[in-house]
């Protein structure tokens, strides 16, 4: 198999195992017939005629569906709010086992087209808002979330219009606003984030089964923390405001209620009847393409499942980390040379730059001592970039960061061309675990250092690409779009996976 083909498996295998199936069965089981009990990573929580279900996100559709086989009859009703033309789109592709049966109890709602908040993503959220408050003390509602639930899950505080919070939302993350900002600032102009299904639902016993799409996995971040109590007050949303410049530009409605928000987070004691389970991570997803590699025959090596930060400085940790792999596996510098020592400091440079969470490369660049070069290596990855929208072009993040990548290489092997590494075989790959990157229809894409000559062949200029954010359309054009990483929906969503494949063929 080619490193490409190595790549792909690494990433599917990836995807696999945070599938909406595999994780509610490890998860949540029914147990007792005469005194049943619903057990979620064991703890127990009794039922009787009383069990009820809503749920938002992109994963939501299959989590339901396997909630829905493993609770059988003792599901009353349920809601899910699900992005649009999911269930379609599912069907096309023959994953019938993400799909509800027939006369299932379970109503779909579809909306939030193209990740964005609409009407029919409002509907939603009314009748899930309208099912909570009905619940009393004997209740239990079981709660799915997934990445996406923010934009599924829309209902601002009345005299905010949701095309006005959508606005906002459109304004801070085209400023390159970070999810945990711009949830921080969802939260505090909603009625269900920030904890607020939660105290809909009160008295019933909530409990949540939460896959995580946010670095560091925070409860109350992922899809706003519809459940969970949040950590962040008033303070917190006008700091994000003001770092992007947009506390002077706000309606007259979102000023209001911003001027009437609480001052202080709401007290845990008030989430009493809640219990927040999370069930899968980009660290899960992570560790299974590391088990994967390992079988492959590579020594795999995990950097981080917090890799964030802008996709430029993204790209140069990549391209350092990529170019000290080479020196290590084929010289002519050997561990702890000049050139090794030189790109070393400048990856500990660009670690403080980053603040990447957990990220330690002092540890990371130790454990590159001893690589056996007769074996080839696996670096992997995971996270969510963000991408400062400056042109008009069509992409994604993990689109751009392959292609700044590929650019990096290229400028790398200009300024090694006087004393080159031994021949290697280099793949980058970085795609969305959801299948899809931005407003396209790839998850993502592929690169080696020989992309931009070969682009070049093709009378395809990089630079030009990147400058205009259109990564998508020089994919697309490239070797006619054979470098693009299209799964379609995979019906999950952990953030993104980067993997770094390289083998020696000749040692200087």
């Amino acid at each position: 198999m080619s490193l490409r083909e190595h790549a792909l498996s690494l990433f599917r295998s990836a995807v696999g195992t945070v599938r909406p199936a595999p994780m509610l069965r490890r998860a949540v089981q029914l147990q007792g017939e005469g005194c049943p009990q619903l057990l979620v990573k064991g703890q127990a929580f009794p039922l009787k005629t009383n069990l009820y279900l809503v749920g938002f996100g992109k994963a939501v559709l299959g989590m339901a569906a396997a909630a829905e086989e493993i609770l059988g009859d003792h599901l009353v009703r349920g809601i899910i709010n699900v992005p649009l033309g999911i269930q379609e789109s599912l069907q096309r592709a023959g994953m019938q086992e993400m799909l509800l049966k027939p006369h299932s109890k379970i109503q779909v709602i579809e909306g939030a087209k193209n990740n964005l908040p609409d009407a029919e993503a409002l509907k939603g959220a009314v009748a899930i808002r309208e099912l909570a408050e009905g619940l009393t003390v004997d209740d239990l509602l079981l709660v799915l979330i997934s990445g996406g639930g923010s934009a599924l899950l829309p209902a601002p505080i009345p005299p905010i219009l949701l095309e006005e919070k959508e606005k906002l939302t459109k304004l801070l993350a085209s400023r390159g606003a970070a999810i945990q900002e711009l949830n921080t600032v969802r939260k505090s102009l909603s009625l269900l984030k920030g904890g607020g299904l939660a105290r809909c639902a009160y008295p019933a016993q909530v409990v949540s089964l939460i896959l995580s799409d946010v670095i560091g996995d925070p409860l109350d971040i992922i899809a706003s923390g519809p459940t969970a109590a949040s950590s962040h007050t008033v303070q917190d949303c006008l700091q994000i405001l003001t770092k992007y410049n947009l506390l002077h530009a706000l309606p007259c409605s979102v000023e209001t209620v911003l001027s009437s928000c609480p001052t202080k987070p709401t007290a845990p004691q008030e989430y009493s009847h809640v219990c927040n389970f999370l069930i899968g991570s980009n660290r899960l997803a992570l560790e299974e393409a590391r088990c994967c590699a390992e079988g492959l025959g590579y020594t795999a090596l995990v950097l981080s499942a917090a890799v964030c930060g802008e996709v430029a400085h993204v790209a140069t940790l990549y391209c350092q980390l990529i170019r000290l792999l080479r020196l290590h596996l084929t010289g002519p510098d050997p561990a702890g040379g000049p050139l090794s020592h030189q790109l070393s400091g400048e990856l500990l440079r660009l670690e403080a730059e980053l603040g990447i969470p957990g990220l330690n490369l002092s540890e990371f660049l130790q454990a590159l001592q001893g690589l056996e070069p007769e074996r080839p290596v696996c670096v992997l990855a995971g996270g969510e970039t963000t991408v400062q929208l400056r042109g008009t072009g069509k992409g994604g993040r993990n689109q751009e960061l392959v292609l700044r990548v590929g650019l990096g290489l290229h400028r790398a092997q200009a300024l090694e061309a006087n004393s080159p590494p031994g021949r290697c075989e280099i793949v980058f790959l970085s795609g969305g675990t959801d299948g899809q990157d931005g407003p396209t229809e790839a998850a993502g894409a592929f690169c080696g250092p020989e992309l931009v000559e070969e682009a070049l062949h093709e009378g395809l200029d990089v630079e030009a690409f990147l400058s205009n954010n259109d990564s998508y359309t020089f994919f697309r054009e490239f070797h006619g779009g054979n470098h693009l990483l299209v799964t379609g929906l995979t019906g999950t969503n952990v953030m993104d996976i980067q993997a770094i494949l390289i083998r020696a063929t000749e040692r200087r």
